[in-house]
């Protein structure tokens, strides 16, 4: 009889710890919203740089955006943008590709001043090339100073992702890019991990993460993080690949 009730019981306990576990429910995991894309057809003609500016026009100011291939991501405001493809308005956090080569009209839109920033995959060539004509207030934010490493000949995926890791929010497993990225954060704190240190990383804070740079990102803090990720990877190849780089990759 003894046995009979410690079995009842043990059969009670499991179900008990299975329910609650069925119960318990799944982390929250990041979400990741493409802002612009287009693929190229190469980027081994000539060297290539990460470049950030910020632009702010006053209302009803004008510019023309232009030079190398990039995306135009809206911060604040809402610009009025013509001449490189449909007309369309960006409001804040929403973004545009300029391809190589092509000239944009943009136009302050409303009442209040239009901030965007634009993010270059520039050649060394036009590095200090002006790339949003006045009256616009440019303020180059980032440049690498060598140029991207690690680029192989075809065709790449180039993009401007938002990316939101929940609260909280543990750690990932050490990565690298199969291409490059440079990240731009503007909201909350991350945690950045490269080897055994780990830094934070907070509003405004600008990373370049190279081919072959094993990393880590979490969200230690109680409010959620969010950054943009420029971005180039091989076409038909993942833009984050697990550990370090093997051999031949």
């Amino acid at each position: 009889m003894r046995l009979l009730t410690a079995g009842l019981a043990l059969l009670i306990t499991m179900a008990a710890a299975h329910f609650a576990a069925a119960q318990t429910p799944p982390a929250p995991a990041a979400t990741r919203i493409v802002v612009a894309a287009t693929k190229l057809p190469t980027v081994t003609d000539v060297p290539l740089h990460f470049r950030l500016v910020r632009v702010t026009l006053s209302p009803g100011e004008r510019s023309s955006p232009s030079g190398n291939n990039g995306v135009l991501y809206q911060v604040a405001g809402s610009t009025d943008v013509s001449a490189c493809g449909d007309a369309k308005v960006l409001n804040a956090g929403e973004g545009l590709f300029v391809a190589s080569g092509k000239t944009c009209q943009v136009k302050a839109g409303g009442t209040e001043p239009s901030i965007f920033l634009h993010f270059l995959l520039a050649s060394a060539a036009d590095l200090d090339r002006q790339t949003d004509t006045p009256p616009a207030a440019v303020t180059e934010l980032y440049r690498t100073s060598a140029p991207i490493p690690g680029l192989r000949a075809g065709e790449y995926d180039l993009n401007l992702t938002r990316v939101t890791f929940p609260a909280r929010m543990p750690s990932n497993a050490p990565h690298h890019r199969s291409g490059a990225a440079l990240y731009y954060i503007i909201s909350g704190t991350g945690a950045n991990t490269v080897g055994d240190q780990t830094i934070a990383r907070g509003l405004g804070s600008l990373i370049y993460e190279p081919y072959g740079l094993v990393h880590q990102w979490g969200n230690p803090g109680d409010a959620p993080l969010t950054f943009l990720t420029f971005n180039i990877n091989p076409e038909g190849v993942p833009a984050v690949r697990p550990g370090a780089p093997e051999q031949g990759q």
